[in-house]
């Protein structure tokens, strides 16, 4: 079944990019993002090429409780494809809904990470994260605070900045935050500027739009999203591309 969940963490293990002892963890229900994302996940691991990983997302999938995944298959917003998928392994789809707020994962097995010290300081908030392995940040960077997941964004393995993103914790405010970091990689702004949600928000896409790491096809596309007072600024801006500054002068002049 090729699902309709598109998110950076689900598109993350779709591509293949994920490592087998991370794929391992995610059949398991260790890696427990939003309910959709972690049924999508578990489908999609059950075709895993590693037999091991593939039997463990059988066994998540069997062992998830009944009655709240009717519950969840009952929602508006889960697909005619899942449902059927479901339906076809023997679980009826509820009269009663949950509430599309709560996206809580089906199956958490993942332990909750260690909270940090009242009087933590930054210093000692990034010894702690250093200390921790690939599969503790990715945890930590789903459940963790937004001090904890400023640090991680910058993470230097991949999955764990996109398991930033996938954050259920995740405000725009930290999105549009991120989108104006020169230091971010390239990746990430492509995941911001591909997300139709977080690109409905002015001022993200103005901050990706400035933002001089952000590729170059993407910020000429959201030029035309932008003011004219935007315009100016970008027109004159050093920082960006110069092929972004005339691009925007010709804009202007276009919209007189």
């Amino acid at each position: 079944m090729e699902g309709a969940v598109r998110t950076p963490l689900v598109d993350f293990f779709r591509r293949g990019d994920a490592p087998v002892e991370l794929r391992l963890l995610a059949a398991r229900g260790v890696l427990a993002p939003r309910a959709h994302e972690q049924l999508e996940l578990l489908i999609l691991l059950l075709k895993d090429p590693d037999a091991a990983v593939a039997f463990a997302a059988e066994s998540t999938l069997q062992s998830i409780p009944v009655e709240p995944l009717g519950a969840f298959l009952a929602r508006k917003d889960v697909s005619a494809e899942l449902r059927s998928f479901f339906e076809a392994r023997g679980v009826a789809v509820s009269t009663t809904a949950v509430p599309a707020e709560s996206d809580a994962p089906l199956i958490d097995t993942a332990p909750e990470p260690t909270p940090a010290a009242k009087d933590e300081d930054t210093q000692t908030t990034l010894q702690r994260i250093s200390a921790m392995n690939v599969a503790q940040r990715v945890g930590l960077a789903m459940k963790g605070s937004r001090e904890e997941r400023a640090i991680l964004i910058r993470d230097s393995n991949k999955i764990v900045s996109v398991a930033v993103l996938s954050s259920p914790k995740m405000t725009e405010s930290e999105i549009e935050s991120i989108a104006k970091m020169s230091s971010i990689s390239e990746e990430i702004l492509r995941l911001i500027a591909n997300s139709r949600a977080w690109t409905k928000r002015y001022t993200i896409v103005a901050a990706l739009a400035r933002n001089p790491k952000t590729p170059v096809a993407i910020s000429m596309n959201l030029l035309m999203r932008l003011t004219e007072k935007d315009l100016r600024s970008i027109s004159t801006d050093r920082n960006v591309p110069e092929v972004l500054r005339i691009t925007a002068r010709q804009k202007i002049v276009l919209n007189r």
